[in-house]
């Protein structure tokens, strides 16, 4: 293989520290992005679709009128299937290098001409502050870009032994079809990396973005397509959940899925996957990161200052709108109160309200759905007496979706607030006596269905070793004295087992592996040319 990429470095995250020049550009684009109106149409083969009009509004200003975004039916669908596969027939030929340059001037538009209107798009789209938005759809994303680049040349280059005579190779062909990504609302960086993962390895893709993320997927196609993707190849859907599956997963060209979202939601796909396979072409591969009830356990040898922060960022950045957020903690007796007096003083700290506001840590939920599930768990905790209400509790949604970060105490280890994904602000936490610190692991096993992330904290050796056994199937990412979420690509890869997923490990070759069908090439260059063996003399 003649071509050769330098090895990517992580993305530098900016600090927009007052009086810093990335600062005063991001508030400008702020400025321009709650001025302007925008239309957000599905992409299909080089063009914009018209369908059902609806409004697209700010969580933290919800009678802010954003733009207008336009949903397709079941022809959309079709149309976009047809373009993906005519796209397939020239795009999977493509030498990788022409591919591969693509992402990477995409990263580079990303990082530099587009940083602070990609970042001022998730801020007000998503609600997130700027640091919970730059290491997202700005650090993250260009990340996935280079270094998957990185991991594809790497699974390239491998290739078997050729004895003399013979001539032995892989090629490393995309999947015979096309691929359907189905992206959250919580991170742009996933929405980016999803279809774009698939499509680095020579696959065509129907991509339908969360509607609660479209107004920054809008600027996520943006840059492909000024990086040069070729018309086709990612075709972005504006469509429903049930009208693409009704359409996509019938078609005997699906070729794989590619998701993040409910574990709920995986289910049914992965069913109605089942009931379709003797129409398919080939079996499709499915590739799902869902959900998590991620825990943080604590060792009476943990330093509780430390552990305080941890719980203060792992359970409320973002809201705890992250499959990784902290949302159950087990502390030693001996620990917890000091622990969460610490906690609770910085709690009472947090400013809340719109991520404009850079002095703000807490901002709004995404929408009305979110906020009212969130609600029901926090008035159930609050009219359990096993459960005591430490902190937060609060909730308004007149100008926006605001909930007060909530700390709940529980007596009972598997009360439905220790084992079910909430996905707020909401973190429950059960003391256990010090001494019965290794029963306690098993609880922290047992309790939730999920295996995601999950952090310990101890400074006795023994102790996280003996915890890194016992809980070896609990996490899929798991955190040594650190808060359990916030993995870099490149140095921890996501993802994890159980009912979270099937552990592909986005940020990884492990990832991209599965969206190609290697072919085994064998060449003779001295054909035998009698049939029989040296034993037959």
């Amino acid at each position: 293989m003649e071509w050769s990429f330098p090895l990517p470095a992580n993305e530098v995250v900016l600090s927009y520290a007052p009086g810093s020049a990335e600062r005063q550009e991001l508030l400008e684009a702020l400025e321009h992005a709650y001025r302007e109106h925008v239309q957000v149409h599905s992409f299909i083969g080089g063009k914009r679709w018209e369908g059902t009009p609806f409004s697209l509004a700010a969580p933290h200003r919800k009678h802010h009128l954003l733009g207008t975004a336009y949903r397709l039916g079941h022809e959309g669908v079709e149309a976009a299937i047809q373009a993906a596969l005519q796209a397939h027939r020239e795009w999977s030929r493509w030498p990788f290098e022409r591919r591969a340059e693509i992402f990477l001037k995409a990263a580079d538009l990303l990082s530099h001409k587009y940083r602070a209107a990609a970042n001022a798009a998730c801020m007000i789209g998503q609600s997130k502050t700027v640091f919970q938005s730059e290491i997202d759809i700005i650090a993250e994303l260009a990340d996935f870009w280079r270094f998957n680049v990185h991991y594809a040349e790497w699974i390239m280059r491998w290739q078997p032994s050729s004895p003399s005579g013979v001539r032995n190779r892989l090629d490393y062909r995309p999947l015979e079809g096309f691929i359907v990504a189905i992206t959250p609302f919580n991170f742009a960086s996933i929405a980016g990396n999803l279809p774009s993962a698939p499509a680095l390895m020579g696959n065509v893709v129907l991509w339908k973005p969360a509607e609660t993320q479209l107004y920054s997927a809008r600027i996520i196609l943006d840059i492909l397509l000024e990086a040069g993707l070729p018309e086709g190849v990612i075709n972005m859907l504006v469509v429903s959940g049930p009208t693409l599956s009704e359409v996509a997963l019938r078609h005997p060209q699906f070729a794989g899925l590619h998701f993040t979202g409910s574990t709920e939601t995986l289910n049914l796909l992965w069913q109605s996957i089942g009931r379709n396979l003797p129409s398919y072409r080939n079996y499709p591969r499915v590739v799902a990161e869902t959900g998590g009830k991620d825990f943080v356990w604590v060792h009476a040898s943990a330093d509780p200052q430390e552990v305080a922060v941890a719980l203060a960022r792992g359970a409320y950045e973002y809201q705890g709108q992250k499959c990784s957020a902290a949302s159950r903690a087990y502390l030693p007796a001996s620990q917890a109160e000091a622990v969460l007096h610490r906690l609770l003083e910085m709690m009472r700290s947090f400013r809340i309200g719109p991520p404009e506001d850079l002095s703000n840590f807490i901002t709004a939920v995404i929408d009305k759905k979110s906020f009212d599930k969130i609600v029901s768990y926090i008035e159930m905790g609050k009219s359990d007496p096993a459960v005591t209400l430490l902190e937060g509790g609060g909730y308004d949604d007149t100008e926006g979706y605001f909930i007060q970060p909530t700390l709940f105490l529980t007596k009972e280890p598997f009360h439905r607030l220790m084992q079910e994904e909430i996905f707020g602000p909401v973190l429950t936490v059960y003391i256990y006596e010090d001494e019965e610190w290794e029963k306690s692991l098993y609880l922290v096993d047992e309790t939730s269905p999920y295996g995601l992330t999950g952090a310990i904290w101890a400074q006795d050796r023994r102790v996280i070793e003996r915890a890194l056994d016992a809980l070896r199937y609990a996490a899929g990412n798991i955190y040594i004295n650190d808060k359990p979420t916030g993995a870099v690509v490149n140095q921890q890869p996501f993802g994890g087992g159980r009912a979270s997923g099937t552990n592909d490990k986005a940020g990884s070759p492990w990832n991209l592996i599965r969206w190609v069908s290697p072919r085994a090439i064998k060449e003779n260059f001295l054909p035998p040319r009698d049939y029989r063996y040296p034993f037959m003399g």
